[in-house]
C-alpha cells in the first residue's frame, strides 16, 4: 500500500468503530465556514493532495458546502483578495476533477492588526453569506486594543462581524463580562469543533462548554488545517458537549444556498 493510500485510509471515516460512530452524518449544520484548505498559502494544507483529503473527510461527515478561510495578516500571511480568489478557482477545479458533491467558496480569517482597519475602510474584505459575514481573530493572550471600534467599523460598512474561536482567547477566560458585551454589540461567535475535545487545553474546553450552555454560538467551524488530526475530529462527535451543538442558534445551514458577496 502506498504512503498516499495509507494516509487516505486513515483520514476516512472508520465504519467499523461501532457505537462511537453517529448513526448518520454528524455535521447536521451542513456548512463548514472556517478552514485553511488553499494549498501553500498559510499554515494550512500545503498540497492539493492534502486539500483533497480534507474535502473528502468533510463531505463524509455531512458537510455540503465549504467556505475556506485562509489567514490574512500583515506580519505572517499578507495574502491579498486577488490571491485568495485565484485559490478558489484551483479548489473548485479539484472538487470537479474528483466528483465531490461539495460547493466551495473562499473568504478569509482576518487578523485584527494595524492593517485590518485599512481593509475595512477600502471595502477590501472577503465576506460570505447574505449578511456579509466577516471572520476575524485577535491575539490569544492579550486583549486587542480597539476591538469594539473595529466591530463598529465593520457594521457601519455593512458587514456582520464574526469572532473566530472566542473560547480560545485567554483574556476572555479572566474577564467573563467581555464576551456578553461584544455579543450585545452585534458581534457573532464561531466555535471550533475541537474545543470540546480538550485539544487546546482544559481552560478552552471549559470556556467552550460555558458558551454552549449560554447558547451563544452562532457558527461552528472545523478550523481544519490538514489531515493529521482526523482522529481528534472523530472524537468531537462522541464528546459529551457535542449534544449542546444542537441547542445553539446556528446560522451555518443558512449559508447553504447563499452566494458569497463580491468584494466592496
Amino acid at each position: 500500500m502506498s504512503f498516499w493510500q495509507q494516509i487516505k485510509d486513515q483520514f476516512r471515516t472508520n465504519d467499523s468503530s461501532g457505537d462511537e460512530q453517529p448513526s448518520g452524518p454528524p455535521c447536521f449544520w451542513q456548512v463548514d465556514m472556517h478552514s485553511h484548505l488553499l494549498p501553500g498559502i498559510d499554515d494550512g494544507v500545503q498540497t492539493p493532495e492534502q486539500a483533497l483529503l480534507c474535502l473528502e473527510q468533510l463531505q463524509g461527515w455531512g458537510i455540503q458546502k465549504v467556505i475556506t478561510t485562509p489567514h490574512v495578516s500583515r506580519d505572517y500571511y499578507p495574502n491579498t483578495t486577488e490571491t485568495l480568489l485565484k485559490g478558489q478557482d484551483r479548489l473548485q477545479n479539484l472538487v470537479i476533477e474528483h466528483n465531490l458533491p461539495l460547493t466551495v467558496e473562499v473568504a478569509a480569517e482576518y487578523m485584527l492588526d494595524d492593517f485590518f482597519p485599512d481593509l475595512i475602510a477600502n471595502n477590501d474584505l472577503l465576506s460570505f453569506g447574505a449578511e456579509r459575514y466577516v471572520l476575524f481573530e485577535t491575539g490569544f493572550e492579550a486583549n486587542s486594543l480597539g476591538l469594539e471600534t473595529v466591530i463598529f467599523r465593520l457594521q457601519t460598512k455593512g458587514y456582520t462581524p464574526v469572532l473566530a474561536h472566542p473560547e480560545r482567547y485567554a483574556y476572555f477566560h479572566k474577564h467573563r463580562d467581555m464576551l456578553p458585551r461584544l455579543r450585545e454589540m452585534g458581534c457573532l461567535f464561531q466555535l471550533n469543533w475541537l474545543s470540546v475535545t480538550g485539544l487546546y487545553g482544559e481552560r478552552v474546553k471549559k470556556q467552550a462548554r460555558l458558551m454552549l450552555e449560554q447558547k451563544s454560538i452562532d457558527f461552528v467551524g472545523s478550523d481544519l488545517h490538514g489531515p493529521s488530526l482526523s482522529g481528534r475530529f472523530q472524537g468531537v462527535f462522541s464528546a459529551p458537549d457535542f449534544a449542546l451543538f444542537a441547542q445553539q442558534p446556528l446560522r451555518n445551514a443558512s449559508l447553504l444556498t447563499d452566494v458569497g458577496w463580491p468584494v466592496g
